[in-house]
């Protein structure tokens, strides 16, 4: 593919996250949010690609890969008005069929529309297969940290926000309670990804967020992570006690053990 291929998928995007437009101001905010996540997501995937020294041509797959990776999303949230796969249907499947359907991909070669729906269907497993290709592996890789560091943006504002200007499906639906569950917090502590079938509260769905951490690929993203400062504002959200300090500091001691072995 070529730069004039990548503006045609921007333009195809643009004006297919625009066919969604909602009259409901909650509607077209989560929407928004969205459309907005993916250009971000698009910003981070560049800087990691460029940060592994990757050539011209993988630069584009990168944004591209990034580009398309939540295009389900819009088709979701219209039928179900909601973010969350297991009330509804996986958004990653979803984005596949339309970019199927609507032939998005048609103009480029095969092997790169085997590879950009292969990553795209990927990007929200919880683990990747063990038998990908070394290309496969390296892009869904990629778009998998560029999309946790643009989430983690997201969901630190919506954290800040009040109630009445929060984008509704961005929380799940979680009570914003005090508690949290042991379980999420041992899986933070023991340095293992949490999974979302254990959430109970908002506080939880904090806490696995920051295990995500441990799912981070490159050293480009662990330094994002640092540089937004993405783990002190989350932990200003949550309760303050020795047990959650005790598990922030395995977090911590894991990003400064991967920045250093680089």
């Amino acid at each position: 593919m070529d730069q004039k291929d990548l503006t045609t998928l921007k333009n195809w995007f643009a004006g297919y996250c625009l066919s969604f437009s909602m009259p409901g101001q909650e509607d077209q905010r989560n929407i928004t949010i969205k459309k907005d996540h993916t250009y971000h997501v698009c910003l981070n995937a560049l800087r990691i690609a460029r940060d592994l020294n990757l050539g011209k041509r993988e630069l584009l797959l990168a944004e591209t890969i990034a580009l398309l990776h939540d295009v389900g999303r819009f088709a979701q949230y219209q039928q179900y008005k909601t973010f969350d796969d297991g009330l509804s249907t996986n958004h990653a499947a979803l984005g596949v069929k339309v970019l199927l359907e609507k032939a998005v991909l048609r103009e480029l070669p095969d092997h790169e529309q085997k590879l950009i729906l292969r990553a795209v269907t990927l990007h929200n497993v919880f683990t990747l297969p063990a038998e990908l290709d070394a290309a496969t592996r390296l892009f869904a890789n990629l778009v998998r940290d560029a999309d946790k560091l643009d989430i983690w943006r997201v969901l630190i504002e919506y954290y800040g926000q009040d109630q009445g200007s929060r984008a509704t499906a961005v929380g799940l639906g979680l009570p914003d309670a005090p508690e949290y569950s042991p379980k999420v917090l041992a899986s933070l502590r023991g340095g293992n990804m949490a999974r979302k079938a254990d959430l109970e509260t908002l506080n939880d769905f904090k806490l696995l967020q920051l295990t995500w951490i441990y799912d981070l690929n490159f050293a480009g993203s662990v330094r994002m992570v640092v540089e937004r400062g993405y783990i002190d504002k989350i932990v200003d959200t949550l309760p303050k006690n020795d047990e959650i300090r005790q598990a922030v500091e395995v977090v911590r001691a894991h990003v400064n053990g991967k920045l250093q072995a680089r």
